[in-house]
């Protein structure tokens, strides 16, 4: 009987709880602010991992960037937390991408309530 899930799905699963956890209760640094983890990737040897993080204060490009650099800056120490928390051999290296994809989902479900409100606009003056 196979296995429905691989290694590296459940290592990403417990990476993002991990991580998420990490990132709102040990790091302090105020340039990364409220972060969330949306998602993990863990490569196939479980050397590497892509952490995409969204943030609070979406709209603005330049705390984004801020953000990223400090991400990248506590790497080595979350990685260090990483170790202690999680039984790895290797505990993968971290690499931090900002993920749009919820601030595109708000943008997309936005546009489709204004075209559905004229749409109901148009049928009432018919």
């Amino acid at each position: 009987m196979a296995r429905e899930f691989k290694r590296s799905d459940r290592v990403a699963q417990a990476l993002q709880k991990e991580v998420a956890i990490i990132l709102q209760r040990e790091v302090k640094d105020p340039r990364i602010g409220m972060v969330t983890v949306s998602d993990v990737e863990v490569s196939s040897d479980l050397a590497y991992a892509k952490v995409f993080v969204t943030f609070l204060f979406d709209h603005d490009k330049n705390l984004i960037e801020q953000g990223m650099k400090g991400l990248k800056k506590a790497n080595p120490y979350i990685r260090s937390l990483l170790g202690k928390a999680m039984r790895l051999r290797i505990v993968p290296e971290l690499h931090f991408i900002y993920d749009q994809s919820l601030v595109e989902g708000m943008r997309m479900s936005n546009l489709v309530t204004s075209v559905v409100r004229e749409d109901k606009k148009r049928h009432v003056e018919e």
